[in-house]
């Protein structure tokens, strides 16, 4: 058997199963998180979390298949080690730097949520004041 094709097999199988298990741990653990940014509105976490998910499966799947094509072949057991540790540390690094993108953004979008519940509500009204110089006379009867 040729060994490029060992190469695709093994890294296939190593590639999608990283995708699935950082994507299950994702999703467990980021519900918590979910619910704090959306000031715990559960339904709506959980649907934002699947949609994340949906996406993060998608995103590196059609990663991981992109990159599969070796243009320089596999001919003995060192270019098939070689080729796999390339190919499947390219993949853990996109699945750090999408997981980290996706922390980043929804810290920002927590911290924004928190500055505005900390914010003091404005002083309530005084009394009424008139109308102003620019405003049309009132219409006599």
């Amino acid at each position: 058997m040729d060994l490029t094709v060992v190469a695709y097999v093994i890294y296939l199988l190593i590639s999608v199963a990283l995708t699935i298990w950082v994507a299950r741990t994702l999703s467990r653990n980021g519900k918590v998180f979910l619910a704090d940014v959306l000031h715990g509105n559960e339904k709506l976490a959980d649907a934002v979390n699947h949609l994340l998910v949906v996406g993060f499966y998608l995103v590196n799947l059609g990663f991981v298949t992109l990159y599969l094509k070796n243009s320089d072949g596999v001919a003995d057991a060192r270019q098939l080690f070689e080729a796999l540790s390339v190919k499947v540390g390219v993949v853990l690094l996109v699945l750090g730097v999408m997981h980290l993108g996706n922390v980043y953004v929804l810290n920002k979008i927590r911290r924004r949520g928190m500055m505005e519940r900390e914010q003091t509500p404005p002083v309530a009204p005084q009394g009424w004041t008139g109308p102003g110089p620019w405003a049309a006379p009132a219409p006599r009867a």
